[in-house]
Order: C-alpha cells, then sequence, then structure tokens
C-alpha cells in the first residue's frame, strides 16, 4: 500500500516511488540536478528556500526539498514503522 512521506511545507511524496534521498553538496549531486533542469524532470519543493535535500524517485524524477536528509529518512522510517505496527 502505498503512503505518502511529507516532504516540507504541505508537500507529499509517494513512499513506493522513492529511490534515494542525498545531500546536494557534492559535485556530482549538483550535476544531476542541473541534468534535470535541462530535462524538465526537476520538481523544485523547496518554497523559495535552500536545497538541503535531493529525492530521486522512479521515473526519473529529482525532487529538492528544504529538509534535511536525516529529517527526510526519519519520515520514511518512521510512517513504515507505524504501518508493521499496524499489521
Amino acid at each position: 500500500m502505498s503512503r505518502l512521506v511529507n516532504i516540507g511545507f504541505g508537500n507529499m511524496v509517494s513512499s513506493d516511488k522513492i529511490i534515494a534521498i542525498i545531500s546536494p553538496d557534492s559535485a556530482p549531486a549538483k550535476r544531476q540536478v542541473q541534468m534535470a533542469k535541462e530535462n524538465n524532470t526537476l520538481i523544485d519543493a523547496t518554497q523559495g528556500r535552500k536545497t538541503k535535500s535531493i529525492i530521486f524517485t522512479l521515473g526519473d524524477r529529482l525532487i529538492l526539498s528544504a529538509l534535511q536528509p536525516d529529517t527526510l529518512a526519519g519520515r520514511y522510517h518512521n510512517m513504515d514503522t507505524t504501518m508493521e505496527e499496524k499489521e
């Protein structure tokens, strides 16, 4: 069952679609963001704030978030833990 993960400022991503969450500080991450801009596969969910994480999704989409990767990973993990407890 697909669940939604809050990535900040009321924006949600389907948990089934998330492949990786990384920090945007490295040169390869910056290149990936630039390529996604050029290919129109970038989704900016920062609401004008500094990008603190990049979410890679199925379907070759990149999502920028203003939340730290640790925060997003914690929300993803807590969601999975809650699902297991209900079963």
